[in-house]
């Protein structure tokens, strides 16, 4: 069956890339909520909902297993969607926790009690849904303890990447690295929080200085997701990867060209 990756619009697209890239002969769908993005200023209870309804598209289309490669939606429905409405038969997975695991040094799925990391102080840049749930801070303390987690909500960095205008992103990095900066001078380690920032990565790491390492989840992501399925091997299946939106087909395609610097065909949700 092919693996489900779910995003608010283009940003997953890091993600995905970095799966395809890693096992290649996995069959995957996409699907770019671009209708409704971006999430990052809706409240909770659309998201969830947003979110749901995304999950059952991609169930008609065989995925039982879907990732959430969105920040937003995995900071507010995914533990809840867990917790209340998911089937028994079916998976949907996140993208904090293995990022979380990454920056920590836990190896994938190592369960044992919080304890001190070499990792003191955390700079993460989100959206500022994801800021305001606190969802990193959280799954991080079940993790590691005396770590020092500073938030910086980046609104607008996720509409000028939408809109390819680079310009514009680039400033609003400059921006909210800045602000950040004033708060934690000397961070150790920058989280990406957002599947769009790795587009600007270099960006961040220029602003941050030479000495700040920055996360972002593709590689992450994709390097948790062969641990998964070497334990759930049923979720394997070769075939090829479908690209679906809830947008203007034409539009999303074209953008999404622009986002990867290759062709994109995306098809109707």
């Amino acid at each position: 069956m092919p693996v489900g990756i779910f995003d608010s619009g283009l940003g997953g697209l890091t993600v995905q890339q970095e799966i395809a890239s890693i096992i290649p002969e996995q069959s995957l769908v996409y699907l770019g909520d671009n209708q409704y993005a971006p999430y990052g200023v809706r409240d909770h209870d659309q998201i969830y909902t947003l979110t749901q309804n995304a999950i059952k598209r991609l169930w008609k289309e065989g995925c039982d297993l879907v990732i959430v490669a969105c920040n937003t939606a995995s900071a507010v429905a995914v533990k809840r969607m867990q917790e209340e409405w998911l089937p028994q038969d079916k998976r949907v997975l996140g993208v904090f926790v293995p990022l979380i695991e990454a920056v920590t040094e836990r190896k994938w799925g190592d369960n044992s009690a919080p304890r001190e990391v070499n990792v003191k102080q955390v700079a993460l840049f989100a959206t500022p849904a994801t800021v305001a749930t606190r969802a990193f801070q959280r799954e991080l303390a079940f993790r590691a303890i005396g770590v020092d987690v500073e938030a910086q909500p980046c609104g607008g960095l996720v509409d000028a990447i939408e809109e390819n205008d680079f310009e514009l992103a680039e400033a609003l990095v400059q921006s909210h690295v800045s602000a950040l900066l004033r708060r934690m001078p000397n961070p150790q380690a920058a989280v990406l929080g957002c599947t769009h920032y790795p587009i600007l990565k270099e960006c961040f790491e220029k602003a941050l200085g030479p000495n700040v390492e920055v996360y972002s989840q593709g590689k992450i992501v994709a390097d948790s997701l062969v641990h998964y399925l070497k334990r759930h091997p049923i979720f394997i299946e070769s075939g090829d990867t479908l690209f679906l939106t809830t947008g203007d087909v034409n539009k999303v395609s074209l953008a999404a060209t622009r986002f990867l610097g290759k062709k994109m065909l995306f098809k109707s949700a």
